[in-house]
């Protein structure tokens, strides 16, 4: 339990403590010095055992592995066994029996198992079977947290625990495996940035009719791992030992050399489960000089298995890239511990420590003659060492805590670290085991988790409040959002990532940023601008039955730009879509469909709200998204700062849009700050109202129309409107009428008429000079 406590509060959480085995008593080793066919029953034999007594137990048992000389476990008369399974004398089929050889199951130790437990042949005859296979023992289940991949083995958690209890850990002996055979196999790195490293050495002359020793099963059944035979039991010990994954290939099936490359197009490979896939190209192989062998750290095939038939091994031993890894099972719908260690990472120097260990205990249990280990390495491409400064004083800021210099050295000594000291903090090289260390905030993290979260102690941060300075020009995006909710607009909330199909349609000549893992193809394209989301959200909307549509948005559009940080510009718009009808259906209200003033009307109450409203201008222009006779751009001191317009009738025949659509963008850092109000004395002489009916030609815009009678006016003029535009009998084609309101007064007198006849003329004669205009008749 205390173990347990010290691992949770460490960061490797405990999700379970189970017994090694169920709880029994009076179960000791004993050995089988008779056994015979029992006279009445076929399939019992009467056995007599030695338990170390005086006398030997007479025991009817019928399991097929029953014979003379094993070591067996019995459990004697008085013993309990698991679900208070009381044991006595029995006679069966007229037998005596005085106590029962028990299987794995029967101890609680296997759900079902095949016979007898069978125990080495040097086991101590008349020990207790729970001291001599330790039971009084709990199997610790730990849930890793991704980072931790340094933790998913035996050897990584020994290496914490001893951390945290400032203990030395003890690690087996592993010593090299002297070549008695000069046989190998050489090795080719085709894609040396998916694997830097890669081991092999052979293996003749195995016997693998062989067990795997008692030991070895029963630390793979605490881990949960079934045994399967000895090759596939060592590489699973050494995974669970070193957190290594490994694999062995049947070396008569190997045809050539070993190649470790990313799969051609159409190459197939049948899996240990007997199962067929066609690879894809970005997976990685283990291949031979003809055809596949493996997917590199995920899963073997099954032509190059190892078998019972199997006599001559080749073990591999490497390290590939977590990248390489990452997701590749997933495509295949499969997970395996080696994918699960891989694609987290696993120590690029640990690769000769695991084809040592495995190499060993194979030799130990099945035999054979070892060959030289067979190294290919790409240093360049293994991962750098991670070096990092850190400085008391950022240490003591966010952890709030002072801990002594000296202490914070040996807890990062103790974690593996080299560390030396500076004049006011620390530089420590990280071991390439440790992925997840890579900047001073990790640090940080480790030193507070080895020192103890209960050590330091809850001291509530104090926080001085100020008043915040706040500026009345500060444009708010809150109000521009409030401004278009109270026009009738709703907002929405769409994916900063978009069908790149329909961005294409709007947007044929620009790239967008292509996300390398997206979340589904239609959602693979970063936008170009708000309009693709706004347009899928219509077409969503009108697929059930809702016709106007008023919709705006907040957010960021992202431009490819090798100029900017990470190759990408993020700029802040607002945006809009209106389509339908103007107005809800009302009975005082003719119902009629929104057009390109209407919507302008909304842009121009947007700009309204900013200092820029004198400096922006509306100019035709061409976008490939919008039609080419209804477009604007929306100009600031000549640049452009957003678009106005409807949808193109190609884009909206492509992406289904019903009835007219209308669209709008501004960028935001292009408005400036809001119109300061300024108050100002009200004249108290009355205004005069001169309304002017001028002929011009119809490309003429009355935007440079009014700038220019606002430059004449400028001390009296108080307001000028566009009442009237007309075209038809009386006006000569090409041409157009607009009727102009001009309002004047002036702060310090009354105007005349003739005062007032000044300025008009003088509108009047500009208007003539800049724009050919006639007064109309």
């Amino acid at each position: 339990a205390t173990l347990s406590e010290q691992l949770s509060m460490a960061g490797l959480e405990v999700d379970g403590i189970e017994p090694v085995a169920g709880v029994f008593s009076g179960v000791i080793v004993g050995k089988v010095v008779a056994c015979g066919p029992h006279p009445d029953a076929d399939k019992l034999q009467i056995t007599q055992v030695d338990i170390g007594q005086p006398e030997l137990l007479d025991i009817v048992c019928g399991a097929k592995n029953c014979r003379l000389g094993l070591k067996v476990a019995v459990a004697t008369v008085g013993a309990v066994l698991p679900g208070d399974f009381v044991i006595k004398k029995a006679k069966l089929r007229g037998q005596p029996s005085n106590g029962m050889l028990c299987s794995f199951s029967e101890l609680g130790m296997a759900d079902d198992s095949d016979g007898i437990m069978e125990l080495p042949a040097d086991a101590p005859v008349g020990i207790d079977i729970r001291q001599y296979l330790e039971l009084d023992d709990h199997t610790i289940e730990v849930d890793l947290t991704p980072n931790r991949a340094d933790c998913l083995g035996i050897k990584g958690l020994a290496r914490e625990v001893g951390v945290l209890n400032k203990s030395a850990v003890c690690q087996p002996e592993m010593a090299a495996v002297v070549p008695t055979i000069s046989e190998q196999k050489a090795i080719t790195l085709s894609a040396p940035h998916a694997c830097p490293r890669y081991l092999g050495r052979v293996l003749k002359n195995v016997d693998l009719s062989q067990s795997s020793p008692l030991w070895l099963t029963e630390k793979l059944r605490r881990c949960g791992v079934r045994s399967i035979d000895p090759v596939v039991d060592v590489t699973n010990y050494v995974l669970l030992e070193l957190g290594h994954p490994m694999h062995a290939f049947d070396l008569d099936e190997l045809n050539g050399d070993i190649d470790v490359r990313f799969a051609r197009q159409g190459e197939k490979l049948v899996l240990l489960d007997e199962s067929e896939i066609e690879l894809k190209t970005n997976t990685l192989l283990i291949a031979d000089s003809e055809k596949p062998l493996a997917m590199a750290g995920i899963f073997g095939g099954v032509q190059s298995g190892v078998t019972g038939k199997t006599r001559h091994i080749f073990l591999e031993s490497a390290f590939f890239s977590p990248l390489a890894i990452a997701g590749k099972a997933r495509q295949y719908g499969l997970h395996t511990d080696a994918s699960h260690r891989y694609e987290r990472g696993v120590d690029p120097e640990l690769q000769r420590t695991a084809i040592e260990r495995a190499t060993a205990l194979l030799l130990q249990i099945v035999g054979g003659e070892a060959g030289p280990v067979v190294e290919a390495v790409s240093a360049e491409h293994l991962p750098k060492v991670a070096e990092i400064s850190l400085t008391e004083a950022k240490l003591l800021r966010l952890l709030g805590h002072p801990i002594a210099k000296t202490e914070v050295t040996d807890i990062l000594t103790r974690l593996g670290l080299t560390v030396s000291e500076t004049a006011n903090g620390w530089d420590v090289t990280v071991p390439g085991y440790r992925f997840d260390i890579q900047i001073s905030e990790d640090l940080i993290e480790e030193i507070a988790r080895v020192y103890g979260y209960n050590n330091i102690p809850n001291v509530a941060p104090q926080a001085a409040l100020s008043m915040r300075k706040f500026s009345e020009a500060e444009l708010s995006v809150q109000r521009m959002r409030e401004l278009l909710v109270d026009r009738g607009y709703q907002e929405a909330i769409t994916y900063s990532f978009v069908d790149p199909k329909v961005q294409q349609v709007l947007f044929p000549n620009k790239q967008a940023l292509i996300l390398p893992n997206p979340i589904s193809a239609d959602m693979s394209a970063m936008r170009l601008n708000l309009w693709p989301g706004l347009i899928q959200a219509a077409q969503h909307n009108q697929n059930r039955q809702q016709s106007r549509l008023r919709l705006f948005e907040y957010g960021l559009k992202f431009i490819p730009d090798t100029a900017a940080e990470g190759g990408v510009r993020q700029v802040e718009v607002i945006g809009g879509l209106v389509v339908g009808s103007l107005s809800n259906e009302h009975w005082a209200i003719t119902e009629r469909a929104a057009d390109f003033y209407d919507v302008k009307g909304d842009v121009e109450a947007l700009l309204s709200i900013t200092s820029a409203t004198t400096e922006i201008s509306f100019c035709h222009a061409e976008h490939s998204a919008l039609h080419p006779g209804q477009t604007a751009q929306i100009i600031r001191d000549g640049k452009v700062v957003g678009y106005l317009g409807a949808l193109h009738p190609e884009a909206e025949r492509k992406l289904a849009i019903k009835g007219k659509a209308y669209l709008f963008e501004l960028e935001l850092a292009a408005l400036g700050q809001r119109a300061i109000v300024e108050a100002e004395e009200l004249s108290k002489y009355p205004a005069n109202r001169r309304d002017l009916a001028v002929v011009v030609k119809t490309d003429v815009r009355f935007a440079d129309i009014a700038a220019s009678i606002k430059k004449v006016g400028v001390n009296q003029l108080v307001d000028l409107k566009l009442f009237d535009v007309y075209t038809g009998q009386g006006v000569a084609d090409g041409y157009k009428s607009l009727a102009i309101a001009l309002t004047l007064q002036d702060k310090a007198r009354t105007l005349e008429d003739k005062d007032i006849q000044v300025v008009v003329n003088q509108v009047v004669s500009v208007l003539k000079d800049e724009f050919d205009a006639t007064l109309r008749d």
